[in-house]
């Protein structure tokens, strides 16, 4: 019996080749059935979607495919379009400068505004990629300065000055912050004014590589929409969230200060804060000051995204159980210490997408500055373009450019918090 059983014994010494998975289970037809036609009510929503895609196509297809680009006026390209439909793209080939630069900045320093794009992505990335070297965030910290000086122009000894006054400004402060914040605060700011004046008195005698000199009036087209979302935003970042510690603070002035600048902001409309900026603003300074409107209306802006951004991190730190605060407590860290290493890490992390959110809605924002007479993108289209004999009647190629613009630039926006909320996924890891 053990013989044939030991002639019987079969032992593997290989696997079988694995075989290839059904047609339905692989590849395109798997991604159709599970995303398209997982059941009947998706089906029909694909149907029609598809349908309404066709249809779109079939209708605005022939219209770009016929476009014209070639032309100097409306005109032209009607009578080579001879009643057929299609756009005319002319008016974008041939305002494209006034479209992203305005109609007043000089055509041969474009440069420099397209220079100071591409360094903004330069310093940006240290601070939205934290694998970079931190040694880029030195660019980061210069970048402002290096910027005005290569949109406005003038001699670069001006941003030089006001780097150096924050550089005084910082080293003060950190002198002092061990006497109190506000101590601290106060020396930083006084000695950012002694080295303003003291160095603005030979501003005038050193030229250090000077550019040509743009007034701010000359700036327009999508550069100041994008000059001013950027700004806008940068600045509405670090005092929101001094808002909304403020109106969680126990000193009832410091609270109730940031609860009536809150409210008030919020329950104001953004074009009212720009008939103000341009108007009402300039009478808070003393009458020599003469206060450009940009900075005016970087006043405003930021003023009405801070109060939003506070109400945004506002619920990021009530979403924090009590116990992260006792948890700072019992680690024996002071206010200040525990809000930089404890609380604000996650409550800021919660508020991703409300920070985003208002970060879109400000940046499509600044297109309300062309009713105080400033021509960004829609004010250039609405004014000096569609003004023009050449291309009134132009409106859907205007437009449409205007659109896809905002949208690269918002989309970008969204991706970007979408890619940071999963790198910043830690609970279930």
């Amino acid at each position: 019996m053990s013989d044939t059983h030991s002639q019987l014994a079969f032992v593997r010494t290989e696997m079988l080749a694995q075989k290839e998975p059904p047609v339905a289970e692989k590849g395109v037809v798997k991604w159709v059935r599970s995303n398209l036609f997982s059941s009947w009510s998706n089906s029909i929503l694909t149907v029609v979607a598809l349908y309404l895609i066709v249809q779109l196509i079939m209708n605005a297809g022939p219209w770009f495919a016929n476009g014209i680009w070639s032309t100097n006026s409306l005109a032209e390209c009607r009578e080579i379009l001879q009643g057929a439909s299609g756009g005319c793209f002319s008016v974008l080939s041939e305002r494209w400068n006034q479209l992203l630069f305005g109609i007043a900045y000089p055509d041969t320093q474009y440069w420099r505004p397209t220079l100071a794009f591409v360094l903004m992505l330069v310093a940006a990335s240290p601070v939205l990629f934290s694998k970079l070297p931190r040694g880029m965030l030195i660019f980061t910290g210069l970048y402002p300065f290096l910027a005005y000086w290569l949109i406005w122009g003038g001699t670069m000894m001006t941003s030089i000055i006001a780097l150096l006054g924050f550089v005084a400004a910082y080293l003060a402060f950190r002198k002092a912050e061990r006497a109190g914040f506000s101590i601290g605060l106060g020396a930083g700011i006084i000695a950012a004014v002694v080295v303003w004046k003291v160095l603005g008195m030979f501003a005038g005698e050193l030229s250090i590589l000077p550019l040509e000199e743009v007034p701010s009036r000359n700036m327009g087209g999508f550069m100041l929409n994008m000059m001013l979302g950027t700004i806008c935003i940068s600045l509405s970042l670090p005092i929101g969230i001094a808002l909304a510690l403020g109106r969680q603070s126990h000193m009832p002035i410091i609270k109730g200060i940031s609860v009536v600048f809150i409210e008030f902001i919020r329950g104001v409309p953004l074009i009212t804060l720009l008939f103000v900026a341009n108007v009402v603003l300039g009478y808070f300074f003393p009458p020599e000051t003469n206060m450009d409107l940009i900075l005016r209306v970087i006043i405003m802006i930021t003023m009405f995204a801070s109060a939003y951004i506070a109400e945004v991190i506002r619920g990021g730190l009530a979403a924090l159980p009590k116990g992260q605060y006792e948890a700072a407590d019992s680690l024996g860290l002071d206010y200040t210490q525990a809000m930089r290493f404890i609380i604000l890490p996650q409550a800021l992390k919660i508020s991703i997408p409300g920070i985003v959110n208002v970060a879109v809605g400000l940046f499509k924002d600044t297109t309300l500055v062309s009713v105080i007479s400033m021509f960004d993108l829609v004010g250039m289209i609405r004014g000096p373009i569609l003004a023009s004999t050449e291309w009134n009647g132009v409106y859907w190629e205007l437009y449409g450019f205007a659109a896809l613009l905002f949208f690269i630039t918002c989309y970008g926006i969204s991706q970007y918090s979408q890619w940071l909320e999963r790198q910043l996924r830690t609970d279930h890891r």
